[in-house]
């Protein structure tokens, strides 16, 4: 039977929902289980599958469906604590951060149990409270501050839309506070949403961009799925004070509502034999040990037996973490509670032998005294010195932010702050726990890098230089890891936050990559049994942002680069941390194309391919999907952002021709295929549609001074002359009735008519569109440029000083010659840029020449590691102190690191894989 998320049917899901647009179908009740929200309305309806009886039918501009009735009514009863809210604010009012606006509101409605404020978009918000209780009291406590009177909805409005409306009143305050309308839903309100909304690209690009900024500002401890593994471990712990009861009621209902229709517990979408069996067996000891709801019980064991036998066929690259400690533990505690589970099974003596080789890689006497990985399993070990453990328990009281490990050591122990800990994660996750909490420093740093790799970061340019305060507030020259404060480090969150940091200016030091060296190798954890290709892949990524004499990034390129590649030999590029929809295709192109020679709309096109969006799930102690991270609305943005660039620049591309065909820059040896890459890698670096001047000007300098270098190219004394004309007639530009200074040559003088009228046109679209005059400025670069090739006709000389001076012309931060020229370090910045630029020219003429020859080849090596040495200068002069030096300063910077990356592109890759890249980045849209 086929099945589709509802979220599908309404991708926009504002606070109002098309609720009349569901049918329900009596005849599917019991086909399905209703699921606890995690997070919001939207979240709790598009976490529900619903079967369809039925080819979905269209209605108007929208599809209706059939679903179960029972299972429809059950989803919506989980928001019956919810309330829906506005923010309005005044003419010229900043709008409010999510976490400010909660602290003010908590001040004024001082709920004692946790709550929740979730950004819908729009400036919606909703409020997820635990209880009936919770909205008196806060309903009641806002009234006692003014008598400004507005509308409270509970979802009951938005969700029984054939019933009268039920509203409550509550008084809105104002301390301090923008004026907040809680918005009536009503009947009307429905149907007015349901009339078709036909919007443009570029509304529906704000919108996206509207959703996402209210994702990254409702960022707090980590949105993460729930481990039916670690839910099961939570709900064993008996009551602390001796009742007999469990401590968590709530973990054993969320046990019995989420099993899957299988008799399983797990990830529902991807079948992985390890964790499946894994979170089954967990909660078939929580049921047997409480004697509760049997059916489940016998349905989820039947489950176990029948698939147990699979588990040496899966891979082992997918195996949960800590599996190997964990399962055996499990078994155990199966058969002291007499459930059946198969004996000496060939399957389980390879895990028991994995075990112990876990184990013996870190001494119990070591995991006593210092915090290593193993504290994040405890649950699957004996014989522990539970009061030497407790010592190494996280600020947050934790046992390495596990759950189940740390409702182990509650069972133990009955310690206040481990039962504090797992109190707070219940509550914040409603009955369920993750296998993993919090998660902050994680999704800070991946939602980062998910939003520049799929180039979209420059729509949320304050909400990620927020994220990038937060990571290094929190920074260790030891290094970091998923979580704030902890003193386990790994190098995967190390490198990521590395790398992301030094791209922003912060200033972090390659010594934290010391802390996971031994010998000639480098290591995530200590006591790791295997490497993850993921942590390689990023600590390979990081290494390439290294500044001179920083010989430990020199050693993890080595590394990195020497195990990915034999991973990709042997076709073996899956991760023990992750499965996404193209890691091997990720890899691949980081290899093929560094970061010296890797243009940005080039790594975009290709990782929006590989990109998977909320498909992407990632491995820990289970399965479990980190919402921040991989989501649609990240990918859909990326998508329409692409496509919509693209339309762009192919438009330039049709205006850039014709400019090219009137001027016939054919008849001067400029080839069209040259016009083409000349655009390309312009529009490739600079990409942004409202960058159009600087795109051109860039574009069309590559093409005059390699058409002027062309035609004037033959090497005697004869070219000799007419190139001194030729930048003698450019230098005077003297018009004597409206005629130019006469030249022997006629192709000559209109050349140099081609390339007075480019400037001039140039000039004239910078003034148009800012206002200022830069002629005189450019007029003056392209005479140092050509006074340079006058001499020896090498193009080369200087031209990279050209066009960065052109680019930074035509932008918005310009800052002037004179200006610049007194700053020691611009000065620095175009020297070596030119001198970079030159030397990449030059090994591209040795690659095209050497035929093999050794000598040939030597050279090109030896050059290419001069050219890596400037190229680390070069990036530490760019990188290092952006973050606090002058803005517009700090952008003129960039373009000479984007200008010299460019001219790394073209002699790095050949020229098939150029023309690859240009088919694929101008014209292939995305799908």
């Amino acid at each position: 039977m086929a099945s589709m998320e509802l979220s599908d049917l309404f991708p926009e899901l504002e606070p109002r929902v098309r609720a009349s647009s569901i049918q329900t179908d009596s005849r599917m009740d019991g086909l399905s289980n209703p699921k606890p929200v995690m997070k919001s309305y939207a979240q709790a309806i598009s976490s529900a599958i619903a079967p369809i009886s039925s080819a979905p039918k269209k209605k108007g501009d929208y599809v209706a469906i059939k679903v179960n009735p029972k299972a429809y009514e059950e989803r919506l009863k989980l928001c019956s604590y919810s309330l829906i809210g506005r923010v309005v604010l005044s003419k010229g009012e900043e709008p409010w951060k999510i976490l400010a606006l909660k602290e003010k509101l908590q001040a004024i409605w001082k709920l004692n149990s946790q709550w929740r404020l979730i950004s819908l978009g729009r400036g919606f918000f909703q409020i997820l409270l635990n209880s009936e209780e919770d909205k008196a009291q806060m309903s009641g406590r806002s009234g006692k501050k003014t008598n400004k009177l507005a509308l409270i909805s509970s979802l009951d409005a938005v969700l029984y839309p054939d019933q009268p409306s039920k509203v409550r009143y509550a008084d809105v305050f104002q301390n301090g506070l923008p004026v907040i309308k809680w918005h009536e839903i009503v009947d009307d309100d429905i149907e007015e949403e349901a009339l078709p909304l036909k919007v443009s690209k570029s509304n529906e690009i704000k919108e996206r961009v509207a959703t996402i900024k209210g994702i990254l500002e409702s960022m707090e401890d980590g949105e993460i799925s729930i481990s039916a593994y670690d839910t099961a471990w939570v709900a064993l712990v008996e009551d602390i004070n001796g009742s007999g009861a469990p401590q968590f009621p709530s973990s054993l209902e969320w046990i019995a509502n989420n099993q899957l229709f299988d008799g399983s517990w797990g990830d529902e979408i991807i079948f992985s034999v390890h964790d499946r069996l894994i979170n089954t067996l967990a909660c078939v000891v929580a049921l047997k040990s409480w004697n509760i709801h049997q059916d489940k019980y016998e349905k989820g064991l039947s489950f176990f037996k029948e698939n147990i036998s699979k588990l040496g066929s899966d891979n082992d690259e997918h195996m949960p973490i800590g599996f190997e400690v964990a399962f055996p533990s499990l078994i155990e505690i199966a058969r002291s509670l007499d459930i059946e589970v198969p004996e000496n099974s060939p399957v389980f003596q390879e895990i028991y032998k994995k075990r112990e080789l876990k184990l013996t890689r870190i001494p119990k006497e070591i995991m006593h005294k210092v915090p290593t990985t193993l504290l994040h399993s405890l649950e699957g070990m004996a014989d522990l010195d539970w009061e030497k453990l407790l010592n190494l328990k996280c600020q947050d009281g934790s046992l390495l932010f596990s759950p189940s490990s740390t409702a182990f050591a509650l069972m133990q122990t009955k310690d206040h702050n481990c039962l504090e800990y797992l109190t707070n994660a219940v509550q914040r996750f409603n009955g369920g726990v993750p296998n993993v909490y919090p998660v902050d420093m994680f999704e800070h740093m991946w939602a980062v890098d998910r939003l520049q790799r799929l180039g979209i970061s420059r729509y949320f340019q304050a909400e990620i230089q927020e994220c990038m305060d937060y990571i290094y507030r929190y920074w260790t020259d030891e290094g970091i890891s998923w979580a704030r404060n902890t003193r386990v480090h790994d190098i995967d969150d190390t490198a990521m936050g590395f790398r992301l940091l030094r791209l922003h200016g912060y200033q972090v030091s390659a010594d934290v990559f010391q802390n996971f060296e031994k010998g000639s190798e480098f290591f995530c954890f200590s006591g790791q049994s295997n490497q993850a290709v993921t942590g390689m892949f990023n600590l390979y990524r990081a290494s390439q942002l290294q500044f001179p004499g920083e010989t430990i990034l020199e050693s993890a390129k080595h590394f990195s680069s020497k195990f990915l590649i034999q991973k990709q030999d042997a076709n073996q590029l899956l991760d023990k941390w992750v499965i996404t929809k193209d890691l091997p295709g990720e890899v691949s192109f980081a290899l093929d194309v560094p970061w010296y020679a890797s243009l940005p709309r080039l790594e975009t096109r290709l990782y929006i391919e590989q990109y998977g969006g909320q498909d992407d799930v990632w491995i820990g102690k289970t399965l479990y999907r980190m919402p921040y991270v991989n989501n649609n609305d990240y990918l859909e943005l990326a998508k329409l952002d692409y496509n919509n660039c693209q339309a762009v620049h192919q438009t330039e591309w049709n205006t850039i021709q014709k400019w090219y065909e009137k001027n016939k820059l054919g008849n001067y040896g400029t080839s069209r295929k040259a016009l083409l890459r000349a655009y390309f890698v312009a529009s490739a670096s600079i990409y942004e549609p409202e960058r159009r001047q600087e795109r051109i000007a860039w574009a069309k300098t590559v093409v005059l001074t390699e058409t002027i270098a062309t035609y004037f190219d033959s090497g005697n004394e004869c070219s000799k002359q007419r190139r001194a004309a030729f930048v003698d007639h450019f230098r005077n530009r003297i018009y004597v009735n409206g005629r130019t200074l006469d030249m022997q040559y006629k192709s000559d003088r209109e050349l140099s008519g081609i390339l007075l009228g480019m400037l001039n046109h140039l000039s004239f679209d910078v003034l148009v569109a800012k206002n200022r005059d830069i002629s005189q400025h450019l007029h003056h670069a392209w005479e140092n440029w050509l006074m340079k090739w006058q001499v020896e006709g090498d193009k080369q000389l200087g031209e990279a000083e050209l066009l960065t001076q052109t680019i930074n012309l035509s932008t918005d931060y310009w800052v002037s010659e004179e200006l610049l020229s007194d700053i020691d370090e611009y000065n620095r910045l175009s020297d070596l840029t030119n001198r970079i630029c030159h030397q990449l020219s030059f090994y591209q003429k040795l690659k095209v020449h050497d035929n093999g020859n050794c000598n040939a080849n030597a050279d090109r090596i030896t050059i290419l590691q001069l050219i890596d040495s400037d190229m680390q200068e070069l990036v530490q002069l760019v990188l290092q102190n952006s973050s606090s030096s002058d803005g517009i300063y700090s952008q003129v910077k960039q373009t000479f690191l984007m200008v010299a990356k460019s001219f790394y592109y073209m002699a790095y890759n050949d020229p098939g894989t150029i023309n690859f890249h240009i088919s694929k980045v101008l014209f292939d849209r995305v799908n």
